[in-house]
């Protein structure tokens, strides 16, 4: 397979693993399963208790550096606060048990199919084919044990799949010079939002956010109507293409028509999915 056709199945396979993983963040058996476990304050400490746990008690520094976009003192309020509630193992666990109740209430008959657990089989091979230096949270994921149930294996490896991209897309944000609020500006506002508009970084201060529009603005990256300059567009185009490149490893173990039937595969699953919002 020719790369950009590679670079182009990866922003395919993109779009179907999240589809899979946000059930965890959407769906409500996942957050009442972690909040049962005493994470009650708010949705973000399930969040980051949840998703930081494959990294263990890593200090809130550490945490901040992988995740990246959130704003500095976001991730402090949770971590390591919510380690006095609960353990990374119990969350890790919990997460999961909520993530596979939730895609087997919305998908139904198809949770028992064979496309899944022929898509689950094929996932999980490409999720574990690629090294983890460099990528710091599939690292972490790639330390537990596969499961067994095809569902809860469909999630697993989506997850991994779709934190082996996240890692690479920091690589790429990095290696463009663009930080973390600075990239969900960049995002919105190339997707036409005002920033202050946007869920990610609305809610900052008006000064705090209005401070890193203005830094963006003296590089050549927001022009003076308040929108991207062509110099912001193409950054933008130039970091999505290099987190596509980075993100074929997976991809590449696989031979064409076990990648062609993933995606068939992945397609009828996440119809479904996409219907209900993965909610």
């Amino acid at each position: 397979m020719m790369d950009a056709d590679l670079e182009r199945s990866a922003r395919r396979i993109h779009g179907l693993v999240e589809s899979i993983h946000v059930v965890t963040y959407f769906a409500e058996e996942p957050s009442a399963a972690l909040a049962a476990l005493g994470l009650r304050d708010n949705y973000w400490d399930g969040y980051f208790a949840g998703r930081a746990a494959p990294l263990g008690r890593a200090p809130a520094e550490v945490v901040h550096a992988i995740f990246y976009n959130f704003a500095d003192g976001e991730v402090a309020r949770h971590i390591p606060r919510v380690w006095t509630i609960t353990t990374p193992e119990a969350a890790l666990a919990t997460r999961q048990e909520g993530s596979v109740a939730a895609l087997r209430r919305i998908l139904g008959h198809l949770a028992d199919s064979p496309g899944l657990v022929r898509a689950a089989d094929l996932a999980t091979k490409a999720g574990l084919a690629v090294p983890i230096v460099g990528r710091p949270l599939y690292a972490g994921l790639r330390r537990l044990s596969v499961p067994d149930d095809p569902v809860a294996r469909l999630w697993h490896a989506a997850t991994l799949i779709r934190e082996h991209r996240g890692d690479g897309h920091t690589a790429a944000l990095v290696a463009a010079g663009i930080g973390g609020t600075e990239a969900h500006v960049l995002h919105a506002l190339f997707e036409g939002t005002p920033a202050e508009k946007y869920g990610r970084v609305h809610h900052l201060p008006t000064a705090q956010l209005g401070a890193v529009v203005a830094g963006m603005r003296v590089r050549g990256l927001i022009d003076d109507s308040g929108w991207l300059s062509p110099v912001g567009r193409q950054t933008k185009i130039e970091i999505e293409a290099a987190t596509d490149r980075l993100a074929t490893a997976p991809l590449a173990a696989l031979d064409p028509g076990e990648l062609e039937q993933l995606i068939t595969d992945l397609d009828t699953i996440c119809a479904v999915l996409d219907a209900a919002g993965s909610r």
